[in-house]
């Protein structure tokens, strides 16, 4: 069952896919911004950048977001002063 911000992989145009990689890329973008801005959960990121990348692309990607707080508002450190909503805002595709 599908919630209210859960959005399937197939509704998405190639502006959001191509939004959201930029954002999954991005070390300050956690994954709950990128569930906030389009509608997808972390494991359907996954999904999404498995699918999209070529496999070398996503093993380095998937490497690098391994362990990185910054991914996740609930692991920061209370001294990250930054609004990663505010980044996404500028990488949300306009379709």
């Amino acid at each position: 069952m599908a919630s209210k911000n859960h959005r399937p992989l197939s509704s998405l145009s190639a502006g959001d896919i191509s939004a959201v990689i930029q954002m999954a890329w991005e070390d300050r973008t956690s994954f709950e911004t990128i569930q906030e801005r389009v509608g997808l959960t972390e494991s359907d990121v996954i999904r999404l950048m498995r699918s999209e990348l070529s496999r070398g692309a996503f093993r380095l990607w998937r490497a690098r977001m391994k362990g990185r707080v910054t991914k996740h508002r609930a692991l920061r450190s209370p001294e990250m002063k930054f609004d990663d909503r505010l980044v996404a805002d500028s990488r949300r595709a306009h379709v």
